[in-house]
């Protein structure tokens, strides 16, 4: 076998660490950037952030009083700070920071953390100690019916029986064993009676909220139907006949059937429908301590004299610069090595910080461009638009128009919108064109929510009408559209 010896040229992409950090911040979250931030932040001794959430705080001394000394946002430091300040601060010539707030800083005016322990600001008769209040803790399903046991039962053992049954409920009220299940683990020793399990259960399903308790749905609403004030016998009684016999039919909205049924007219089941239409199918459900989550827009949509406005949010966008101190240490050489890698990646990263935000902008400002129908006139005048369209236009890469908008977020006129969602397929018109597919779900939200009760439009029907406006589109699609939006069919939308 021969040894050679060749040259030969190639090209290749390397993605270097700037490059790597820049499309990583591109596709992140506001959430998961300023996470991203604190990190670096604690990690890098070089970067500083100048919009400290911790400046707006509420400082409180150690009985839970405000502290009304702490300095507060616009106000002049006292002259000791003041120089503890420039001496700390140095020059300040190497700093640099985002774009976005200016050299400015955002709080100087409103000082609204100051003002909150002023006498006069809502504060009532019981908090002239200057104490904030705190916010309880939610009180749950359990412990509420804890309370109403405490207060209404006196013998240890039915106590010991009720909170049994309480312990054996489920998040939404429902006892989730039968009680044969329980009485059959129940030590022998005991010589608990089945019928004192059915006693206790009774006492829960007394208790508030009505319907607790209940083994069933059935079960449930008959609870609540007994307990609900008001009700005329005869619409009671025959309110109780459909939950407990009827209630597939009155589900699915079989109103014929049940007419011959309880041979009644439509006056009299509409009364009873009313009745079973105030009762919570799910009563322990407002106990439960789901937390929303609140999403902040990147972008914001205004509109203005000559069209529609885009600017970036100033609250997302962190207000970063070097530490002057170490900067001007690595300018005399009094520093180590690491120490100036610290200083590149801090300058890398605030350099990535402003293009990410001019990026998003970019892309916000040419999807309104494209879209201006949608401000003014809702989504029923939204276009089709894909990705290719806005990467062609600003002269980037598909992949990255689909990070920028993934998880961000464009307040507008209409609402909080992601900005993927002004990007969809489209389909052909009679004329030649094309519509948006959100426009079509626009639209048939329209047609069903001003169709007639008593005579609902079926999918062939909101298929024919949008042929009419000269959508050409299959009844099957309709049916995807309609069951993407959660709009139940047409045999359940059909009322008396």
């Amino acid at each position: 076998m021969k040894q050679t010896l060749q040259l030969k040229t190639s090209q290749h992409l390397a993605l270097t660490p700037q490059l790597q950090q820049s499309i990583r911040l591109l596709q992140l979250s506001t959430l998961e950037l300023h996470q991203e931030i604190e990190q670096v932040l604690s990690d890098n001794p070089l970067l500083e952030r100048l919009d400290d959430p911790l400046d707006r705080s509420v400082r409180l001394l150690a009985d839970g009083a405000i502290n009304h000394n702490a300095a507060t946002p616009g106000e002049a430091p006292a002259p000791g700070q003041a120089a503890n300040a420039e001496e700390g601060n140095g020059s300040g010539g190497e700093g640099e920071g985002t774009e976005g707030n200016g050299g400015e800083d955002g709080g100087g005016s409103d000082g609204d953390a100051g003002d909150w322990g002023e006498p006069g600001r809502g504060s009532g008769g019981e908090d002239e100690d200057g104490r904030p209040q705190l916010e309880a803790s939610p009180v749950t399903l359990r412990e509420h019916l804890m309370e109403q046991v405490r207060l209404t039962c006196s013998a240890a053992r039915d106590c010991a029986l009720v909170e049994l049954v309480v312990d054996a409920l489920d998040d939404n009220g429902y006892l989730e064993e039968s009680l044969d299940d329980i009485h059959a683990r129940l030590p022998e020793e005991l010589e608990i009676e089945f019928d004192e399990l059915r006693t206790a259960l009774a006492m829960v399903q007394s208790m508030d909220p009505p319907g607790v308790g209940a083994r069933s749905a059935a079960e449930c609403l008959a609870l609540q139907i007994r307990r609900m004030p008001g009700v005329p016998l005869v619409t009671r009684r025959m309110a109780l006949v459909i939950v407990e016999k009827y209630l597939t039919w009155f589900a699915q909205r079989e109103f014929n059937k049940l007419k011959k049924a309880l041979d009644c007219d439509d006056e009299d089941l509409r009364e009873a429908q009313a009745v079973i239409r105030q009762c919570n199918p799910h009563p322990g459900a407002a106990f439960a301590s789901d937390v929303s989550d609140y999403v902040v827009p990147d972008v914001i949509v205004r509109r203005a004299k000559d069209g529609w406005s885009v600017q970036l949010n100033p609250e997302v966008m962190p207000r970063l610069r070097v530490n002057s101190l170490y900067a001007q240490a690595l300018k005399q050489g009094k520093s180590e090595t690491q120490l100036g890698a610290q200083l590149q990646e801090a300058k890398w990263l605030i350099k990535n910080m402003r293009q990410r935000f001019d990026t998003i902008l970019r892309v916000a400002q040419a999807i309104v461009d494209r879209q201006r129908n949608f401000f003014s006139h809702g989504a029923v005048a939204m276009r089709p638009l894909v990705l290719r369209e806005i990467a062609d236009t600003l002269g980037l890469h598909e992949s990255t128009i689909s990070r920028v908008t993934t998880q961000k977020y464009m307040l507008t006129p209409h609402g909080m919108f992601e900005l993927k969602y002004f990007f969809g397929s489209h389909v052909a018109t009679e004329a030649g064109g094309e519509a948006s597919s959100t426009a079509i779900r626009a639209l048939i939200v329209q047609l069903t929510g001003a169709e007639d009760p008593k005579n609902p439009l079926s999918d062939s029907k909101i298929a024919e009408m949008l042929g009419e406006q000269g959508m050409v589109i299959a009844r099957r699609t309709v049916a995807k559209y309609r069951e993407a939006l959660k709009i139940p069919p047409v045999s359940l939308r059909k009322s008396l």
